[in-house]
């Protein structure tokens, strides 16, 4: 259907999931089966998501896919939420990542818009 590597939210959502990692490289040893590994699958989930859904036959099969992406958004700024509250990330880490993930939100519900027209 699409070709996903050519959807500028994937490579956003790409984009997100490598500063994701690098900034729970930092965090301490005993979250690499907790919040770490948590948050970089929920980070993961989005880019793969959006590329799963793209190799869809339909729209409404794409759809579905971006709205798991668009759950594993909620989740990663739940995670992040709770990251930043345990000193794990800084405010201002917070907030860039947190704006790059809204931005991304956006993107995929005015890709579920154009679908639905």
């Amino acid at each position: 259907m699409n070709n996903f590597r050519d959807l500028n939210v994937w490579q956003k959502a790409v984009e997100l999931a490598t500063k994701i990692y690098q900034a729970t490289d930092h965090f301490p040893k005993t979250e690499n089966y907790g919040l770490t590994s948590q948050i970089r699958g929920s980070a993961i989930s989005i880019s793969s998501n959006i590329a799963e859904g793209a190799g869809r036959r339909s729209h409404k099969e794409f759809r579905q896919f971006l709205d798991v992406a668009t759950g594993s958004c909620y989740e990663l700024e739940t995670q992040l939420t709770i990251s930043n509250n345990l000193g794990y990330i800084d405010q201002e880490l917070f907030l860039t990542l947190k704006k790059s993930l809204i931005e991304i939100q956006k993107i995929i519900y005015a890709l579920i818009n154009s679908l639905e027209a």
